[in-house]
């Protein structure tokens, strides 16, 4: 079984225990990362599971999960509320990115199919698709899917769902504080995909920790959060 498949089949098992529990999670992140939901906001089950027309235990189940992320906090005796990533944490999360994934460079390098590399230019250009029609969110997270699709290729499981966790607290990251105009990657991933299919180990961990490197340096850590949403307006399509 190739890594890139081992990648897919951990991401339906992540995804496969209840399409209603999956979809409000996607529909959440979504408007996290969207920063419809901001910083700090509270996310009270009873107002949630009104909007979403499920049991509050249903909603907490997602909230969970998104904690798990670290992209909610769960607060003893006052619910969730939205991560608020600190200035100092963002950069922690970058920093131990760049270090493994810049070290994962040489097993991708090394293992890496001619069809391994097809899905993830798929990927860069579904990602370059959703930032010229201005879909930010859906930009962030296929930026977010390619970056885990690499690190599939290593076929290190515990690697994986590492740097699953840290890609998507870094989505949050890069939703309040970055630039609304991109998803924080300003280089083409193609660059890389060519370094890769060259067999160069050295010259593509080089440019990933360049690469993230760049994408803290475009940061802004003044960002001002907003009012707090209504739910039933925002998921009133749901």
């Amino acid at each position: 079984m190739s890594a890139m498949r081992q990648f897919h089949l951990f991401n339906a098992s992540m995804t496969g225990a209840g399409r209603r529990d999956d979809a409000i999670y996607r529909a959440l992140w979504e408007a996290i990362v969207a920063h419809k939901l901001p910083p700090g906001a509270r996310l009270p089950e009873d107002a949630l599971a009104s909007a979403f027309k499920i049991s509050r235990t249903g909603i907490r189940r997602v909230l969970q999960r998104l904690a798990l992320e670290r992209l909610v906090t769960l607060v003893p005796n006052r619910g969730a509320q939205i991560s608020h990533p600190s200035p100092a944490e963002a950069h922690d999360v970058f920093e131990a990115r760049r270090m493994l994934e810049s070290s994962a460079m040489i097993s991708v390098v090394e293992r890496h199919t001619a069809k391994d590399l097809v899905h993830l230019r798929q990927l860069t250009e579904a990602e370059r698709q959703a930032l010229t029609q201005r879909r930010r969110s859906e930009a962030i997270r296929l930026s977010g899917q390619f970056h885990t699709g690499l690190v599939a290729l290593t076929g290190n499981e515990s690697l994986l769902d590492f740097i699953s966790q840290l890609v998507s607290r870094s989505s949050l990251i890069i939703a309040v504080y970055g630039d609304s105009r991109h998803t924080g990657c300003t280089c083409s991933h193609d660059e890389l995909l060519a370094l890769v299919e060259s067999r160069d180990p050295v010259a593509a961990s080089q440019w990933m920790s360049a690469h993230l490197e760049e994408i803290v340096s475009g940061l802004d850590f003044t960002q001002d959060t907003v009012a707090e949403p209504d739910f039933e307006r925002l998921f009133a399509t749901f």
